[in-house]
């Protein structure tokens, strides 16, 4: 550039060469870019669906789980023996005042105990109503529960559905904090093929709603410093 040029652009922008990539260039990364999305796209259910089961101590259930999952949870007890069962979840926002039961934790409970469950083995830990972070929530109203009973188990094994899981034990472990150990078990989730789920519309809600979710809830949360304490 000329120092007219220069002068002209008050020596702002100044003149440079570079490589731009030919049309084969462009096919190429073209190429790549699908086949990393189209990886991801197979990947991304398994990866947020995570079974990492750490049998012994208790067991937590979300209450908000279906029926087909409370009856994984049954079976999952009575296999490995845990010490106790609690089921969260805040309040039931349709139909509650037609029901006995106003939180999803005591319609969970109610529901294990119809089907053979020992009220002795079974403990209801309703969570209060939040308009976010509802799993968080519900896993800091559990400590405190277990702190007020003045129990502490070391180990946890969180039973919830499909693609909710990897960001549930995530938000359990920044609630009950480095002394407890968090396992997973994920119920595979109806009304989609897990393995095919962007041929649905509820698959796509799901998967690309709890991905998205499990990225805020991984880089951008952070819990209340009250929490930490």
């Amino acid at each position: 550039m000329s120092v007219e040029e220069n002068r002209k652009w008050l020596g702002l922008l100044r003149r440079r060469q570079c490589l731009a990539p030919t049309l084969l260039g462009w096919a190429v990364l073209l190429l790549i870019c699908a086949t990393l999305a189209l990886v991801g796209v197979h990947l991304v259910c398994p990866f947020l669906a995570v079974n990492d089961p750490q049998p012994g101590g208790v067991l937590v259930v979300e209450g908000w789980s279906p029926d087909y999952a409370l009856e994984g949870a049954l079976a999952e007890f009575r296999r490995h023996h845990y010490e106790k069962l609690y089921l969260t979840g805040g309040p039931i926002e349709i139909g509650a005042p037609l029901s006995e039961y106003k939180t999803y934790a005591e319609l969970a409970a109610a529901t294990l105990l119809k089907l053979g469950m020992s009220t002795n083995d079974v403990q209801a830990v309703p969570a209060p109503f939040v308009v976010q972070d509802r799993a968080y929530s519900s896993a800091i109203v559990l400590k405190k529960w277990l702190h007020e009973h003045e129990l502490a188990p070391a180990k946890f094994n969180l039973i919830t559905v499909g693609p909710h899981a990897r960001r549930s034990r995530l938000l359990f472990e920044k609630a009950l904090g480095k002394s407890a150990t968090v396992g997973v078990l994920a119920m595979p989730a109806r009304g989609y093929d897990p393995n095919r789920w962007w041929r649905s519309s509820q698959g796509v809600r799901t998967v690309i709603g709890e991905a998205l979710a499990y990225l805020y809830a991984r880089l951008i949360f952070r819990p209340p410093a009250q929490d930490r304490q």
